[in-house]
């Protein structure tokens, strides 16, 4: 048969591109196809997020994020200085400001210390001074083996490995996948630069994971809701009260971390994100708009039911989103001292919100399989830093499900 292959995957970010490498590298005889919509590997989530290397201490003991990251985080680290791809375990502090946090906090710490996050300790403000000079708290946790690295660049050293190891596998960029036919014993990928057979199909389109599915013919319950997050960039002045990583205590009652200070790989410091619903699943301005992505998602009750339950803390983010001066106060919680000339203007993402029709965020990864298919539905933060291991994870539901061993 014409253009068959082993195993199509349908998404060329960090989470797609590392279950093509995975899987190639247990099964080396197999032919491996990876479409990507994108001129390039890793264009959207993937290539705008905050480059941070977590560390597994704020999830769930127990749960996939938590065990993914803890192990993901170290091949990543280990993967990096073998590959050369620039990193820096810096570290980070995660600063209460009010008495009112610290009894989350506390569930933090002993969360990172349930997952084995290594390294970790309670600090004081005194401690914390050491650390940021600048910052101002009365307690926080140093996190030692947090890091920096840019994702992208993670991404390209997998599709490289993954071409130059496997000879009958490939990428093809500029390439949608648009629809799927099932045949016994195969599937047709129609797609924008041809059709492509396959014996078994993957799915991991991240901001466009529940369309996929459905596509497919494997519908989730959940469905993806994006928010934007927008950042400032720290000027030179501004870059002088930050030396690494400074995290709020994140609010338990929503599914963000809040805003944070991060040294970036190249040496910029950013500020953000907010978090506002999107207009457009892939729009990265304040003013982005597509009719198809907007009724899609006012159509489905969960996300009126997530809106019910978050309007004020949805109110307060659209206006910090028009507002430098809402964003500062935000932000002068943990560096009292920051001005309005120490921000400038910077970049925006789009993170892939899967949530349930009660208008539930899902809190753990999620990936579904359905006859000769897997799908991943919910891969949020930190799939970036647990690629590895997800795509471990992968390979082992793979060699159940494809009986690829």
């Amino acid at each position: 048969m014409e253009n068959l292959y082993d195993l199509v995957i349908v998404g060329g970010g960090i989470v797609g591109m590392a279950t093509a490498y995975k899987i190639n590298t247990r099964n080396p005889d197999k032919k491996i196809l990876v479409l990507e919509k994108e001129g390039e590997v890793a264009a959207h989530q993937t290539g705008h997020n905050s480059g941070v290397i977590h560390s597994g201490i704020y999830y769930k003991p127990n749960s996939y994020k938590a065990k993914l990251c803890v192990d993901g985080r170290r091949e990543l680290v280990a993967f990096a200085k073998e590959h050369n791809v620039p990193h820096d375990i810096c570290g980070k502090i995660i600063v209460a400001t009010k008495q009112s946090e610290l009894a989350h906090m506390n569930k933090v710490f002993n969360n990172g210390l349930a997952n084995g996050v290594e390294g970790i300790e309670c600090i004081n403000s005194a401690q914390i001074k050491e650390i940021e000079p600048y910052c101002e708290g009365i307690e926080g946790i140093w996190v030692p083996c947090t890091g920096i690295i840019g994702f992208a660049a993670v991404t390209r050293k997998y599709r490289e490995l993954f071409e130059a190891k496997f000879s009958q596998s490939k990428v093809l960029t500029n390439c949608a996948a648009t629809a799927f036919e099932h045949h016994a014993g195969y599937t047709t990928v129609v797609a924008s630069k041809g059709t492509f057979n396959t014996k078994y199909l993957i799915t991991a389109g991240g901001l466009q994971a529940d369309r996929l599915a459905a596509g497919a013919g494997a519908p989730s319950e959940a469905h993806i809701v994006g928010f934007r997050g927008d950042y400032f960039d720290l000027t030179e002045q501004g870059k002088s009260k930050v030396k690494n990583l400074i995290y709020p205590v994140p609010n338990p009652e929503f599914p963000f971390l809040g805003v944070h200070f991060t040294r970036m790989i190249d040496g910029t410091v950013e500020c953000g994100p907010n978090a506002v619903f999107v207009f457009k699943r892939e729009g990265y301005g304040k003013t982005d708009f597509s009719l198809g992505d907007t009724i899609e998602a006012l159509k489905f009750k969960g996300t009126w039911n997530l809106f019910t339950k978050h309007w004020r803390f949805g109110l307060d983010e659209y206006r910090r989103a028009f507002s430098k001066k809402r964003f500062l106060t935000g932000l002068q919680q943990l560096i009292p001292s920051l001005t309005m000339d120490d921000l400038q203007p910077g970049r925006a993402g789009v993170r892939a919100m899967a949530i349930s029709a009660e208008g539930e965020t899902l809190d753990d990864f999620k990936i579904e399989a359905k006859d000769n298919m897997l799908h991943v539905i919910n891969a949020p933060s930190p799939a970036a830093t647990a690629s590895l291991a997800i795509g471990n994870a992968i390979a082992d539901m793979a060699a159940i499900q494809f009986g690829f061993y």
